[in-house]
């Protein structure tokens, strides 16, 4: 973001900036989630500053309301250069992580809105991936943001009736595809631990007694740093080879610092003091074993990292 926006400046003398300032931590939630990708969001949340500052905007009565659906719409556009892409990806694709220290509290004032945000976790981003880009939209709006139906349907330019068929296909989907529990963060943490202890110390038994028997790893390295291959890794054996040899390649030249990945515990890795990779696991319901396991190294992914 560049110019007044980006400062947070108010200086226009009619509030417009400061109207989008006010909105940004939102709107910003929402395009991430509907496209996956910082630099992608950062160049929506560009446009739609640019479609917002140079309209009047005084006789507009929904501030929140308006720019929600100029962001909205901008991503839907956006979305089909980014599918191209994918289509183009070496290997398995996992959103940007968005990374904060282990500890850090929500920015002050938004509260409710970075609590939406942290609930788009890595395993639901990548179920996300599998809707169409309308599906995605409603989704997150309805899901994760709590719009209504006919809020959604105004925002897109639909039928209600549309809107909730939608939601309802995009919904079945997604609870098709991802778990309907989610752990608490403290017994995450313990789970990450218990993985990054075994893989870094090379403990073969103990990471197989820590893997589910279907447990799946999803390696994204983009072609420019090392991964796991091309497609995901599924089955406890495959999974715990793959790991053990990544590991005695790395581990010595690695170390570990806690964190949290859109918003779930995780492990961030160093070289040095640069980034390595965000690891990021999903663990069973009863929080015994590790079902899907999230490992970003593509460096272009790691920019951002605290």
């Amino acid at each position: 973001m560049t110019g007044t926006a980006a400062t947070g400046s108010t200086d226009d003398g009619d509030g417009t900036t400061q109207d989008f300032v006010d909105h940004r931590d939102l709107l910003f939630s929402i395009v991430y989630s509907m496209l996956g990708t910082v630099a992608d969001t950062e160049d929506v949340l560009q446009e739609t500053w640019l479609a917002w500052s140079g309209r009047g905007t005084a006789l507009i009565d929904n501030t929140r309301a308006y720019l929600v659906r100029i962001a909205v719409n901008k991503a839907l556009a956006r979305r089909a250069a980014v599918t191209r892409r994918r289509e183009t990806y070496f290997g398995p694709w996992l959103p940007e992580p968005l990374v904060a220290p282990a500890n850090a509290e929500p920015p002050a004032g938004t509260a409710e809105e970075a609590e939406r945000a942290e609930s788009v976790s890595m395993a639901l981003m990548v179920v996300l991936e599998t809707l169409s880009p309308l599906e995605r939209a409603v989704f997150v709006l309805h899901e994760v943001f709590g719009y209504q139906h006919t809020e959604i349907a105004d925002l897109l330019g639909r039928t209600p009736a549309a809107v909730r068929q939608t939601a309802h296909r995009a919904r079945e989907h997604v609870h098709a595809r991802r778990p309907r529990y989610r752990t608490d963060a403290a017994l995450r943490r313990r789970v990450t631990e218990r993985f990054a202890a075994a893989v870094g110390g090379g403990d073969l038994h103990a990471l197989l007694d820590l893997l589910a028997p279907d447990v799946t790893l999803w390696a994204d390295g983009g072609g420019r740093a090392p991964a796991a291959g091309r497609l995901p890794v599924h089955g406890r054996d495959q999974v715990a080879r793959t790991l053990m040899a990544g590991a005695a390649r790395n581990a010595a030249t690695l170390h570990v610092r806690w964190a949290r990945a859109n918003g779930d515990p995780s492990a961030v890795l160093f070289a040095g003091e640069e980034p390595f990779a965000v690891l990021v696991v999903e663990p069973t319901a009863d929080g015994d074993h590790v079902r899907d396991i999230y490992f970003v190294t593509n460096p272009e992914k790691l920019t951002r990292i605290p």
